[in-house]
Order: structure tokens, then sequence, then C-alpha cells
């Protein structure tokens, strides 16, 4: 039964992935093992010249319906969010669509559009993204932007190839994994280390697992609460196939100068890094590291929960308080250094010694809390200070 506030009969599956093969082969085969399923698609490359978002609506048997909804804001996501709840609503209240299957487009997230479609009361059964595993690393390392890649949603679109493709893979508790020739043992580890709580579904062969994961069930607010810096769940240590995963984690403080000078070097040592750390200068703050394809995003991501006083624990959610409690410390609180880093021919040893190397040393760290804030602020940039 759909949760309270839900509307029963349909359940809408979204497929996303930058890899448009695998997503279109994903969605045909869930038309196929699906009676009574229709897939909804809306192409934004039609955006930038003619101001407008192509809608397509088709079933095992082929076209149903196509249709145009303009640009709202200059922006085709958005426009896509205003179009794609009616067509939903609509095939709910005909009544006889059991399966929706939401294809998104290249470089569209499906985090902003669960979230849209959660919002308007309709049951989610799955997030999937479709996956051609020998694209993993050229996606990941794939640094140019969106806009210089034709697959930017709005004018205003920053994001790169590699960040978009990152997250498209980390948020989908179900990956449909194309039978890729080209794809061999080290693309597969690779996949397997970004996301090892994925179930992984191989589209040409478990046809019926993958109908079946359609219809799983999918938890909004748990999945952004395991994309959040301070409780998400990160991988843990690997190797396998000459890829790595390592994990770095201590107590004492960044040095923010030292750390700055070696954001580079850092960035570059890994196809994929992310987590969480502070900054001796900034006690209070929750910084989240998000990298990949050569470029890292450094923001602030809310307070420390140890910065906050006791009656404010309550209005934060309890897997926030968990994630705290795993982490607490005696002197620090939840105040942690907890970066992950995976990546083929990954140099665990010299990581650890360039990020030790960051930190505040014997005597810096002995020099107490007052002493840390007159450290030079190297980070206000990223931090918006």
């Amino acid at each position: 039964m759909p949760p309270d506030g839900e509307r029963a009969g349909l359940v809408v599956a979204l497929v996303a992935g930058l890899n448009a093969e695998a997503r279109t082969a994903t969605v045909d085969r869930l038309l196929t093992a699906v009676p009574g399923s229709v897939a909804l698609h809306h192409d934004l490359s039609t955006a930038a010249d003619q101001g407008t978002v192509r809608r397509t609506v088709r079933d095992a048997g082929g076209l149903r319906d196509t249709g145009e909804t303009p640009l709202v804001n200059d922006c085709a996501c958005c426009a896509l969010r205003e179009d794609l709840v009616p067509e939903l609503e609509r095939l709910a209240e005909a009544g006889d669509t059991r399966l929706a299957v939401v294809e998104l487009w290249d470089s569209v997230e499906p985090k902003a559009m669960a979230e849209v479609v959660a919002g308007a009361g309709l049951t989610i059964g799955a997030v999937i993204t479709a996956v051609d595993p020998a694209l993993v690393l050229p996606c990941l390392g794939n640094g140019d932007d969106l806009a210089d890649a034709g697959l930017a949603a709005a004018p205003s679109d920053r994001r790169t190839v590699a960040d978009t493709w990152a997250r498209q893979v980390e948020y989908a508790p179900v990956l449909a994994v194309l039978d890729s020739p080209a794809a061999d043992d080290e693309d597969r580890a690779l996949l397997a280390q970004l996301h090892p709580t994925a179930r992984q579904v191989r589209v040409e062969e478990e046809t019926g697992a993958l109908a079946a994961a359609a219809f799983a069930g999918f938890d909004v607010e748990a999945a952004a609460a395991a994309q959040h810096p301070a409780c998400a769940l990160l991988p843990q240590e690997a190797e396998e196939a000459g890829v790595g995963t390592y994990v770095w984690s201590r107590h004492r403080p960044f040095h923010p100068g030292r750390l700055y000078a070696a954001l580079e070097e850092l960035t570059c040592a890994a196809a994929r890094s992310r987590g969480r750390f502070w900054l001796a200068d900034r006690p209070d703050t929750l910084v989240a590291w998000d990298a990949a394809g050569g470029a890292l995003c450094v923001e602030p991501a809310g307070p420390w929960l140890a910065s906050l006083p006791d009656a404010a624990w309550e209005l934060v959610p309890p897997v926030r308080r968990a994630a705290a409690a795993l982490d607490w410390h005696p002197e620090h609180g939840d105040r942690c250094q907890h970066l992950v880093f995976t990546s083929p021919d990954l140099d665990r040893d010299g990581l650890g010694r360039l990020l030790d190397s960051c930190l505040l040393t014997d005597a810096e760290y002995a020099a107490g809390p007052t002493a840390w804030q007159l450290l030079p602020s190297d980070f206000d940039t990223f931090l918006e200070v």
C-alpha cells in the first residue's frame, strides 16, 4: 500500500543516466516486462534553439503521444518539472497505467525529479541509473562543463560532466548495467566501489529482476540523508582489479593554509573523492568535499552538532544524530576529517602523507582554539565569507 497522501495505482520509476544507449535499453526492457507500462521522456536538446522541450509518451508497441512545453524562466529543467507532474497525474487518473517509466534526459539528476514527483503525492517505485561500464572512467574523468558538451539544462548551469554523472550513479539504489563487450574488470570494479551498496542489475540478462526493482519502493527522505555530507553512506576500504578506495579519518583539524595549498594535488589524486572535514579557524562549520574529473567543490554543509546548544538537537533528524554518535570524540564532538578517495592506481601512502601534513602540528594544536582562530582564512572564497 502506498504511504498516506500518495495516490494508489500508478507507480513511477525514474531512469537516469548520461549514457543514452544504456538508459534507453533499460526503459525498453521495462516496457516489455511490465504489462500496462508507459515511458515518458522530455528531450531538452531542443530548448536552446527552439525555446521548447519536446515530450514523448510511448509503450511497448511504440509512440503514443507527443507534445511540447515552453521554457520556464529560460530553464529547460524547470519546464520539465512543470510538465511532468500533470502528465503523471493524467496517467494516474486514467487508471489504465500500472507503471510510468520516466526516462530523464542526459544531464537531469534524479534527486531533484524524485523530490518533485514525491512532493506531488505520487508513488515512486524506484530510482534507477543506467550505466555502460565501459564509460565509467571516461565519464568520471570528464571535467568539461555541461554547456561545452551541449548538455546544460539552463544558461546558468555550471555543472561538469563528471560531477553530474557521479551524482546520478551515487543517488540511485539500483544500477542497470549494460552488457558492454568493451568493459573490463577495472571498469566493473570502479563502478562497484563508487556505489558499493547499490543493487546492480544486468539489463539484457535480468529483465525479471529489473521489473521487480521498479516496484521495490523508494524513500526520498532517506535517499537525501544518504547523500548529505554529515551522514552520507560513503564507500569503505577496497582493492580490486587495480582499483582502490582509501578512507582517511582523523580528529585533528586542518591548517587552512596548508590544506588550501594542497587542494590541486589532492583533487587530481583520485578519479572521485567525497567526504567532510573541519578547519581549525572554522570550528563550527562542517565543510563538504566533492571532487570528480579534476574539479573540486568545497562548500559549507551546516554546523557540526557539537557546536549547537543541547536544545537544538531535538530539531536534528535522527539519522544525523546517529551519524554524529559514530564519530563522537570526547574533546571535539562530531568534528572530524572523513575523506574517501576512489580511483585506479590509487597511491594510498602518498595520499595519507599529504593529508596528514595538512593537519595542525603538535605545537599548533597545543596552542588551542583561540590561536586557531587567528590562522589565515584561505577558504573565504570557497565558503562565501
